[in-house]
């Protein structure tokens, strides 16, 4: 599966933003998938997850009711609906697939991997 992460733009604090992942290949509804994020001089980190049916999601402390991830399997994309922006959530933002369709949470889990989308909050 190829995946296509998109939305990233500069935002001032308390904005929002919707990043989109759409997913090629194989249909996404086989698979967990999960957003990441990498700022400058940082290591990459867990955001948010999603289970291959949609009910299972869960998301990092920091973006705990600000975040929602969802998805909409009859167009093979997975979303990150981010409100509440702030300069801590810059950072390159990546979707990845599980192809055993669970919610994980650990980058090592995930099996495919899209290019980054990048996200600027300015203060």
């Amino acid at each position: 599966v190829q995946l296509q992460a998109s939305g990233g733009g500069s935002v001032q604090a308390g904005g929002s933003l919707r990043l989109s992942c759409a997913a090629s290949g194989r249909t996404v509804v086989l698979y967990g998938m999960g957003w990441f994020r990498q700022a400058p001089g940082k290591e990459r980190e867990f955001v948010a997850a999603i289970s291959s049916s949609g009910g299972v999601t869960g998301y990092a402390d920091s973006v705990k009711g600000r975040f929602t991830i969802s998805r909409d399997n009859t167009k093979n994309t997975v979303y990150l609906q981010m409100y509440s922006l702030k300069p801590e959530d810059t950072a390159v933002y990546y979707c990845a697939a599980d192809d055993r369709g669970r919610y994980v949470r650990g980058e090592n889990e995930y099996d495919y991997w899209g290019r980054g989308t990048l996200v600027t909050v300015s203060s």
